[in-house]
């Protein structure tokens, strides 16, 4: 058994095709998604989307929160910001996570902290969902 699950950001489509199963950071926790699952909408968190496609591979996008709504036949997800992880910048991310974490260490110059707070657990994020698309081409 399948389901469609489309996958978008503002800025593009991100997946669109049958999968088998999905999982997706709600704000609640995991959600584990398979076909039959009963209707829901509700916010996510940032994190790590892993789907399942019927040729059994495994596709991780990282998404910055955003609108996940399941309905009999089909998952739409709203993305407020989505990356394939296969499009992530690990040098970028691990620079970007750096710098967070000397601001946070050095509270003596002026910053916002739930600015820099946000671009860390992003930063940590997106590292996550580069270790999980790594893993699962092993």
């Amino acid at each position: 058994m399948t389901f469609m699950a489309d996958i978008v950001s503002s800025e593009k489509e991100l997946f669109h095709g049958e999968v088998t199963f999905l999982v997706a950071p709600g704000v609640m926790g995991e959600l584990g998604i398979l076909p039959g699952h009963a209707p829901l909408l509700t916010r996510l968190q940032t994190g790590n989307i892993s789907l399942t496609t019927v040729d059994n591979q495994v596709h991780h996008i990282y998404v910055s929160g955003g609108i996940l709504e399941i309905q009999p036949h089909l998952v739409t997800v709203l993305a407020d910001t989505g990356i394939r992880a296969a499009d992530l910048d690990e040098a970028a991310i691990l620079a970007a996570k750096a710098r967070a974490e000397e601001m946070m260490a050095n509270r003596s110059e002026l910053f916002d902290i739930a600015e820099t707070e946000a671009n860390l657990i992003q930063a940590i994020n997106q590292l996550r969902t580069l270790e999980k698309f790594r893993n699962s081409r092993k």
